[in-house]
Protein backbone atom coordinates (compact mmCIF):
# COMPACT_ATOMS: atom_id res chain seq x y z
CA UNK A 1 0.00 0.00 0.00
CA UNK A 2 1.20 3.35 -1.21
CA UNK A 3 0.22 6.79 0.66
CA UNK A 4 0.84 9.98 -0.70
CA UNK A 5 0.86 13.25 2.56
CA UNK A 6 0.07 16.53 1.22
CA UNK A 7 1.57 18.59 4.21
CA UNK A 8 0.42 22.01 5.07
CA UNK A 9 1.30 24.39 7.87
CA UNK A 10 -1.64 26.67 9.03
CA UNK A 11 -3.40 23.51 9.90
CA UNK A 12 -0.86 21.75 12.64
CA UNK A 13 -0.97 21.51 15.65
CA UNK A 14 -0.73 24.64 18.20
CA UNK A 15 -0.62 27.18 15.06
CA UNK A 16 -2.36 30.41 14.88
CA UNK A 17 -0.22 33.36 13.27
CA UNK A 18 1.70 34.78 10.52
CA UNK A 19 4.66 34.38 12.78
CA UNK A 20 4.14 30.60 13.07
CA UNK A 21 3.82 29.34 9.74
CA UNK A 22 5.75 31.80 7.33
CA UNK A 23 10.00 31.81 7.19
CA UNK A 24 11.50 34.80 9.22
CA UNK A 25 8.86 34.88 11.54
CA UNK A 26 9.74 34.55 15.30
CA UNK A 27 7.93 31.18 16.07
CA UNK A 28 8.66 29.89 12.25
CA UNK A 29 11.26 27.88 13.34
CA UNK A 30 8.98 26.23 16.41
CA UNK A 31 5.92 26.01 13.63
CA UNK A 32 8.20 23.81 11.34
CA UNK A 33 9.31 21.20 14.20
CA UNK A 34 5.09 20.83 15.05
CA UNK A 35 4.56 20.53 10.92
CA UNK A 36 7.19 17.76 11.51
CA UNK A 37 5.33 16.44 14.45
CA UNK A 38 1.87 16.57 12.89
CA UNK A 39 3.27 14.71 9.67
CA UNK A 40 5.01 12.09 11.75
CA UNK A 41 2.13 11.02 13.13
CA UNK A 42 0.34 10.63 10.19
CA UNK A 43 2.99 8.56 8.76
CA UNK A 44 3.19 6.33 11.95
CA UNK A 45 -0.54 5.44 11.38
CA UNK A 46 0.07 4.93 8.22
CA UNK A 47 2.93 1.84 8.73
CA UNK A 48 0.65 0.45 11.53
CA UNK A 49 -2.00 -0.13 8.65
CA UNK A 50 0.63 -1.59 6.56
CA UNK A 51 2.06 0.98 4.23
CA UNK A 52 4.72 -0.27 2.21
CA UNK A 53 5.90 3.36 0.63
CA UNK A 54 4.89 6.93 2.45
CA UNK A 55 5.22 9.86 -0.46
CA UNK A 56 5.35 13.40 1.64
CA UNK A 57 5.09 16.58 -0.24
CA UNK A 58 5.94 19.50 1.34
CA UNK A 59 3.11 21.83 -0.14
CA UNK A 60 3.04 25.30 1.91
CA UNK A 61 4.60 28.31 1.13
CA UNK A 62 8.20 28.41 0.13
CA UNK A 63 7.35 24.73 0.44
CA UNK A 64 10.57 23.76 2.62
CA UNK A 65 9.17 23.90 5.89
CA UNK A 66 9.92 20.53 6.77
CA UNK A 67 13.32 19.11 7.74
CA UNK A 68 14.02 16.04 6.12
CA UNK A 69 16.00 15.39 9.30
CA UNK A 70 12.89 15.64 11.39
CA UNK A 71 10.78 13.42 9.30
CA UNK A 72 9.98 9.49 10.07
CA UNK A 73 12.51 7.32 7.90
CA UNK A 74 9.55 5.51 6.28
CA UNK A 75 8.93 8.61 4.16
CA UNK A 76 10.35 10.25 0.66
CA UNK A 77 9.88 13.88 0.95
CA UNK A 78 9.48 16.02 -2.15
CA UNK A 79 10.77 19.27 -1.12
CA UNK A 80 10.87 23.11 -2.70
CA UNK A 81 9.48 24.93 -5.73
CA UNK A 82 8.47 25.10 -8.28
CA UNK A 83 6.39 22.50 -9.04
CA UNK A 84 3.72 21.92 -11.82
CA UNK A 85 1.14 20.45 -9.35
CA UNK A 86 1.97 22.34 -6.36
CA UNK A 87 0.54 21.12 -3.23
CA UNK A 88 -0.50 17.80 -4.90
CA UNK A 89 3.26 17.20 -6.65
CA UNK A 90 4.46 14.04 -7.12
CA UNK A 91 0.72 11.84 -6.59
CA UNK A 92 0.13 9.46 -9.19
CA UNK A 93 -2.55 6.74 -9.43
CA UNK A 94 0.26 4.20 -8.29
CA UNK A 95 -0.69 5.88 -4.87
CA UNK A 96 -3.85 3.66 -2.68
CA UNK A 97 -4.92 7.18 -0.44
CA UNK A 98 -4.10 10.70 0.15
CA UNK A 99 -3.71 11.97 3.57
CA UNK A 100 -3.76 15.79 4.18
CA UNK A 101 -2.09 17.16 6.97
CA UNK A 102 -2.55 20.58 8.28
CA UNK A 103 -4.84 21.84 5.73
CA UNK A 104 -7.00 25.07 6.90
CA UNK A 105 -10.10 26.60 5.41
CA UNK A 106 -10.84 28.56 2.19
CA UNK A 107 -11.06 32.58 1.59
CA UNK A 108 -13.75 34.12 3.91
CA UNK A 109 -14.32 31.51 6.23
CA UNK A 110 -13.59 32.33 10.22
CA UNK A 111 -11.27 29.51 10.27
CA UNK A 112 -7.66 29.93 11.92
CA UNK A 113 -5.36 31.57 8.91
CA UNK A 114 -8.31 30.92 6.43
CA UNK A 115 -7.21 31.95 2.70
CA UNK A 116 -7.06 30.04 -0.63
CA UNK A 117 -3.87 29.67 -2.07
CA UNK A 118 -2.37 33.20 -2.08
CA UNK A 119 -3.49 34.92 1.12
CA UNK A 120 -5.90 37.82 0.09
CA UNK A 121 -5.19 38.04 -3.29
CA UNK A 122 -8.05 35.17 -3.79
CA UNK A 123 -10.57 36.58 -2.83
CA UNK A 124 -13.26 33.32 -3.81
CA UNK A 125 -13.22 30.55 -6.14
CA UNK A 126 -15.67 28.58 -7.95
CA UNK A 127 -15.56 24.54 -9.18
CA UNK A 128 -18.11 24.03 -10.88
CA UNK A 129 -19.98 26.84 -9.76
CA UNK A 130 -19.54 25.67 -5.86
CA UNK A 131 -17.06 27.33 -3.99
CA UNK A 132 -13.92 25.54 -3.45
CA UNK A 133 -10.48 26.34 -1.73
CA UNK A 134 -7.83 23.80 -0.92
CA UNK A 135 -9.70 21.77 0.57
CA UNK A 136 -12.27 21.11 -2.00
CA UNK A 137 -9.71 21.71 -5.09
CA UNK A 138 -7.14 19.04 -3.65
CA UNK A 139 -10.25 16.55 -2.88
CA UNK A 140 -11.35 16.78 -6.88
CA UNK A 141 -7.99 16.34 -8.48
CA UNK A 142 -6.80 13.53 -6.63
CA UNK A 143 -10.30 12.19 -7.29
CA UNK A 144 -9.39 12.65 -10.55
CA UNK A 145 -6.25 10.96 -10.35
CA UNK A 146 -7.95 8.13 -9.18
CA UNK A 147 -7.14 8.01 -5.70
CA UNK A 148 -9.18 9.10 -2.86
CA UNK A 149 -8.56 11.60 0.01
CA UNK A 150 -8.97 9.18 3.48
CA UNK A 151 -8.12 11.71 5.81
CA UNK A 152 -7.47 15.26 6.74
CA UNK A 153 -6.17 17.39 10.03
CA UNK A 154 -6.39 20.80 10.55
CA UNK A 155 -8.96 23.17 12.91
CA UNK A 156 -12.62 22.20 13.28
CA UNK A 157 -13.29 25.06 10.48
CA UNK A 158 -10.94 22.83 7.87
CA UNK A 159 -12.79 19.64 8.96
CA UNK A 160 -16.32 20.95 8.37
CA UNK A 161 -15.22 22.05 4.96
CA UNK A 162 -13.86 18.86 3.93
CA UNK A 163 -17.18 16.88 5.48
CA UNK A 164 -19.19 19.11 3.17
CA UNK A 165 -17.65 17.61 0.05
CA UNK A 166 -17.03 14.50 1.56
CA UNK A 167 -18.41 13.10 4.48
CA UNK A 168 -16.56 9.83 4.46
CA UNK A 169 -12.90 11.45 4.57
CA UNK A 170 -11.58 10.91 8.40
CA UNK A 171 -10.86 14.29 10.19
CA UNK A 172 -8.95 15.56 13.20
CA UNK A 173 -9.28 18.75 14.49
CA UNK A 174 -6.26 19.69 16.05
CA UNK A 175 -7.80 23.05 17.30
CA UNK A 176 -11.05 25.09 17.25
CA UNK A 177 -11.12 28.59 15.39
CA UNK A 178 -11.76 31.24 18.01
CA UNK A 179 -11.11 33.85 15.34
CA UNK A 180 -8.74 33.78 11.79
CA UNK A 181 -5.40 34.33 14.36
CA UNK A 182 -7.03 32.82 17.95
CA UNK A 183 -7.55 29.12 18.72
CA UNK A 184 -8.51 26.90 21.58
CA UNK A 185 -5.47 24.01 20.88
CA UNK A 186 -5.85 20.63 21.41
CA UNK A 187 -2.64 19.37 23.94
CA UNK A 188 0.16 18.51 21.44
CA UNK A 189 0.40 14.39 22.54
CA UNK A 190 -2.98 14.20 22.41
CA UNK A 191 -3.81 15.44 19.03
CA UNK A 192 -0.86 13.52 17.50
CA UNK A 193 -2.08 10.18 19.34
CA UNK A 194 -5.65 11.17 17.14
CA UNK A 195 -4.16 11.89 13.95
CA UNK A 196 -1.77 8.50 14.25
CA UNK A 197 -4.96 6.41 15.34
CA UNK A 198 -7.54 7.96 12.85
CA UNK A 199 -4.91 7.28 9.59
CA UNK A 200 -4.14 4.13 10.96
CA UNK A 201 -8.40 3.24 11.04
CA UNK A 202 -9.05 5.34 7.92
CA UNK A 203 -6.39 3.03 5.77
CA UNK A 204 -7.58 -0.31 7.38
CA UNK A 205 -10.77 0.32 6.46
CA UNK A 206 -8.94 -0.95 2.52
CA UNK A 207 -10.17 2.91 0.74
CA UNK A 208 -11.70 2.43 -2.79
CA UNK A 209 -9.97 4.27 -6.24
CA UNK A 210 -11.95 7.43 -6.02
CA UNK A 211 -14.37 8.26 -8.73
CA UNK A 212 -13.45 11.04 -11.52
CA UNK A 213 -15.46 13.72 -12.04
CA UNK A 214 -17.57 13.45 -15.27
CA UNK A 215 -15.94 15.33 -18.34
CA UNK A 216 -14.44 18.93 -18.45
CA UNK A 217 -14.90 21.04 -15.07
CA UNK A 218 -14.79 25.01 -14.36
CA UNK A 219 -12.73 27.02 -12.44
CA UNK A 220 -13.56 30.46 -11.57
CA UNK A 221 -11.07 32.74 -9.31
CA UNK A 222 -12.48 36.34 -8.20
CA UNK A 223 -8.63 37.74 -7.53
CA UNK A 224 -8.43 41.04 -5.50
CA UNK A 225 -6.51 42.48 -8.37
CA UNK A 226 -8.43 43.55 -11.65
CA UNK A 227 -4.09 43.66 -13.28
CA UNK A 228 -4.62 40.36 -12.33
CA UNK A 229 -7.64 39.01 -14.17
CA UNK A 230 -7.02 41.37 -17.31
CA UNK A 231 -3.38 39.52 -17.17
CA UNK A 232 -4.68 35.85 -17.37
CA UNK A 233 -7.08 36.86 -20.09
CA UNK A 234 -4.03 36.85 -22.68
CA UNK A 235 -3.80 32.89 -21.94
CA UNK A 236 -5.86 31.10 -24.10
CA UNK A 237 -8.87 29.27 -23.18
CA UNK A 238 -9.03 32.36 -20.55
CA UNK A 239 -12.48 34.10 -20.33
CA UNK A 240 -13.78 37.40 -17.65
CA UNK A 241 -16.78 36.89 -16.18
CA UNK A 242 -16.18 40.52 -14.74
CA UNK A 243 -12.93 42.81 -14.46
CA UNK A 244 -11.87 40.97 -11.43
CA UNK A 245 -13.03 37.14 -12.26
CA UNK A 246 -11.79 35.05 -14.73
CA UNK A 247 -12.62 31.37 -15.84
CA UNK A 248 -11.54 28.21 -17.63
CA UNK A 249 -12.33 24.95 -18.55
CA UNK A 250 -11.05 21.66 -18.98
CA UNK A 251 -10.45 18.66 -17.26
CA UNK A 252 -8.76 17.80 -14.01
CA UNK A 253 -5.92 17.28 -12.48
CA UNK A 254 -4.83 19.88 -16.13
CA UNK A 255 -6.96 22.51 -14.51
CA UNK A 256 -5.13 22.13 -11.23
CA UNK A 257 -1.68 22.53 -12.83
CA UNK A 258 -3.48 25.48 -14.93
CA UNK A 259 -4.13 27.03 -11.64
CA UNK A 260 -0.52 26.84 -10.75
CA UNK A 261 0.60 28.78 -13.73
CA UNK A 262 -2.35 31.43 -12.94
CA UNK A 263 -1.04 32.04 -9.10
CA UNK A 264 2.76 32.54 -10.77
CA UNK A 265 1.25 35.39 -12.71
CA UNK A 266 -0.61 36.88 -9.85
CA UNK A 267 2.79 36.11 -7.82
CA UNK A 268 4.61 38.59 -10.31
CA UNK A 269 1.98 41.15 -10.00
CA UNK A 270 1.32 41.61 -7.05
CA UNK A 271 3.56 40.49 -4.53
CA UNK A 272 1.65 41.01 -1.10
CA UNK A 273 1.73 39.25 2.16
CA UNK A 274 -0.45 36.40 2.64
CA UNK A 275 -2.11 37.36 5.79
CA UNK A 276 -2.46 40.74 5.57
Amino acid sequence: MRIYISADMEGITGLVDADDVQPGGRDYERGRLMMAEDVNAAIRGAVAAGATGVTVNDAHGPMRNLLPEALHPAARLIRGKPKSMGMLEGLTPEHDAVICVGYHSRAGALGVLSHSFMGHEIEDMWLDGRPVGEIGLAHATAAAIGVPVVALTGDDCACAEMADWDASVSTVAVKHARDRFAAELRPAEEARAAIEEAVAAALSAQPSGAAAPPGPSTLAVRWQSASVASTLLGIPGVTATDTRTVQTQGPLPTLYRLFGVWMRVAASLTNQAPYC
